[in-house]
């Protein structure tokens, strides 16, 4: 058997792989499982969406190789979209990619831009997937800490002029994962000023951006960076639209990253299903009721799981945004040994924080994509258990 390659033994087993695997484990002990674990919707796709579905895939034309770059029609449904949502202009042709899901843009934004020697600017705790690509792609990932006590935003000013100078990318991500954390005007303009100052393409990771609470509205970062000269933000169907398993989004913004970031994918895929994006038209051009009821239910969630956890003596805040709540590990416990007591001794599945970077240590992230019964279950169950 071949050897792998020296970049696969660097990466650590994916956080949610490795989660899957203790429940799997959990499961044959005949253990009722809850899981809080990974961020996906349990709100069926709107049925406005599912039919325009039904439509385009019994259309022949759309059983053929789809366009690299995406349907014209569906980037100028994002252009639209980004426009009466954000009021930015993009140009469909040039400044709009369709993605097979944004982490797969994500994953390859690096390719595009690290060589050997070239550092990666990462958050953490924060999404995987951004230190990973960036080692996979040869480079070198430079955390940016994101601390409660500067509302988990990372602080430029503490990153060091050799490394600034080196840095190729910057990622950012909000409203966050895990943490929930919502970024102001002022986070976007001083990450926008490192940028110009240092020639970093930011990379905005915006996939939570429709799921915000208490009349919250998150920006885009193409709202600060008016002439798209230093920013590309992914974003993603799944959320917004409980569109998970689908796999479609897009990225947006500065040109040249959207032409190596197309001219990349040329090479590696073959574009997504065209049936998925005409339905991926009709959620961006059709009604968007189904937003606002998803918002609410989340929002209900929230606040049960957010009163459930102070009520069983476990410090957290409650999020603007996101589906997700970051909360601390009680006193005496490291996140993974928190996290494999609930499963062992509750039945919870909960992430650790240290699973999303060594700054995630110490808390845990509930993903509240389960129903209100059951989120009522846990909280009992958390109260049974001695912490």
């Amino acid at each position: 058997m071949a050897k792998p390659a020296s970049r696969i033994e660097k990466i650590p087993p994916y956080l949610f792989a490795r989660i899957d695997k203790k429940k799997t484990e959990a499961r044959k002990r005949g253990i009722d499982l809850i899981d809080f674990g990974i961020g996906d919707p349990d709100i069926p796709t709107p049925q406005n969406i599912i039919n325009a579905m039904d439509k385009a895939v019994a259309d022949p034309k759309n059983h053929r190789y789809p366009s690299y770059e995406g349907l014209f029609e569906y980037r100028k449904a994002v252009a639209d979209w980004y426009l009466t949502r954000f009021n930015v202009s993009l140009n469909p042709e040039t400044e709009v990619v369709t993605l097979i899901g944004s982490k797969e843009g994500i994953a390859h934004i690096p390719w595009a831009y690290i060589e050997t020697g070239d550092i990666a600017l990462i958050p953490s705790p924060g999404y995987p997937v951004y230190k990973i690509t960036t080692l996979l792609a040869g480079g070198t990932p430079y955390i940016m800490p994101l601390l409660e006590e500067n509302r988990f935003l990372p602080r430029f000013d503490l990153i060091p002029e050799d490394v600034l100078k080196k840095a190729k990318i910057m990622f950012i991500n909000y409203p966050n994962n895990p943490t929930g954390a919502c970024a102001d005007d002022a986070f976007y303009e001083n990450a926008l000023a490192v940028a110009r100052k240092y020639d970093i393409l930011i990379c905005h990771d915006a996939a939570y951006s429709e799921i915000a609470y208490d009349g919250y509205n998150p920006r885009s970062i193409l709202e600060f960076d008016k002439e798209k000269n230093h920013s590309i933000e992914f974003h993603s169907l799944s959320k917004t639209y409980c569109m998970t398993g689908w796999r479609i989004g897009f990225a947006v913004g500065n040109r040249d990253a959207i032409y190596n970031l197309g001219k990349l994918k040329t090479n590696i895929d073959s574009g997504v299903f065209q049936a998925i994006q005409y339905a991926g038209i009709e959620a961006l051009t059709g009604n968007q009721s189904s937003v606002d009821n998803m918002k609410q239910t989340f929002q209900r969630r929230r606040d049960l799981v957010v009163d459930g956890l102070l009520s069983a003596g476990i410090q957290v805040e409650k999020p603007r945004a996101t589906f997700y709540i970051w909360a601390k590990v009680p006193q005496g416990y490291t996140s993974a040994d928190f996290c494999e007591k609930l499963i062992e001794e509750t039945g919870i599945v909960v992430t650790p924080g240290s699973g999303f970077g060594d700054e995630g240590e110490g808390y845990f992230r509930i993903s509240i994509t389960i129903n209100e019964e059951r989120i009522a279950e846990a909280i009992k169950r958390l109260k049974a258990v001695k912490l």
